[in-house]
């Protein structure tokens, strides 16, 4: 479409949207023309739908040409426009608005405006994306299962995810490279739990066993005995007893078993037990 699309480098005077707080929209219809007016006294009090207008892209007529009649800013939720061609209108996200220069006389086809409202639904799925990673990383997977909560499709949250590799927000070889060595290092975690923690965090089988290889197993090592020796110390019994509840218990959290018998056998030698008591796997 010629002359219909186009950019804009920088926002809407974000202060003046906050100076006007009487109505529910604001107008900004007018190309080149963003200072805010207060809405139309027929907006709805709590939508800002004008009376008579139809919302939604499935009611809009085929096969003729649209004309944007204004373009309303929504007090909410933020960066959200109405678009109206008349008695029937739609909302987008203020970067699709700029994106796609949706401005007052611009004119579309409803096949057109069918584009944009996709594009505004990966707007909107990307919006959660970026929100849920606000609070800590997250796997590709993680992302996926999220935006699904969400009720995005699949083909919208693939898209999504995907933009956030390119964009560098999502890396599932740097996250799992973090988490195995926060979780052997800090957590005392064995390599075994690791990789069952990352498999269930969506990552690929390579990338969770490079991520292993990066721990070293004198780390490894260090992090199995400092858990060890606290259970070591208080656990009772004869010295066999007290390996078996201490190597149960490394084996619980993960660490496999030649790590163990090593561990055991450092203790024990520490504690002045005799090499021959071997410890024995219940």
């Amino acid at each position: 479409m010629e002359q219909r699309y186009g950019s804009r480098k920088s926002r809407p005077d974000e202060q003046q949207r906050r100076k006007d707080g009487a109505g529910e929209i604001v107008d900004i219809s007018e190309e080149g023309f963003w200072e805010m007016t207060r809405s139309s006294a027929g907006a709805n009090s709590s939508t800002g739908q004008a009376e008579g207008e139809t919302s939604g892209i499935d009611s809009f007529p085929e096969d003729i040409d649209l004309v944007i009649t204004s373009v309303s800013l929504l007090k909410r939720p933020k960066f959200r426009y109405r678009i109206s061609f008349g008695t029937y209108s739609l909302d987008v996200h203020e970067d699709v608005m700029i994106k796609f220069r949706m401005i007052k006389g611009a004119v579309f086809t409803k096949r057109e405006l069918e584009e944009i409202v996709f594009a505004d639904e990966r707007q909107q799925a990307y919006a959660d994306a970026l929100h849920y990673l606000s609070r800590k990383p997250r796997t590709g997977y993680e992302i996926t299962m999220r935006l699904g909560e969400k009720g995005w499709g699949e083909d919208t949250a693939a898209e999504v995810v995907q933009r956030l590799v390119d964009e560098g927000l999502v890396n599932d070889a740097v996250y799992a490279q973090e988490w195995a060595g926060q979780r052997v290092r800090g957590r005392g975690k064995g390599k075994l739990w690791v990789g069952h923690e990352l498999r269930q965090k969506g990552v690929s089988k390579p990338l969770i066993e490079e991520a292993l290889q990066m721990v070293s197993e004198d780390d490894e090592f260090e992090s199995a005995k400092e858990l060890a020796s606290k259970k070591w110390r208080t656990s009772s019994g004869e010295p066999a007893d007290r390996k078996r509840k201490t190597g149960a218990f490394l084996m619980r959290r993960g660490f496999s078993g030649s790590l163990v018998s090593r561990v055991l056998r450092e203790l024990g030698r520490e504690d002045g037990i005799s090499e021959e008591e071997e410890w024995e796997n219940e």
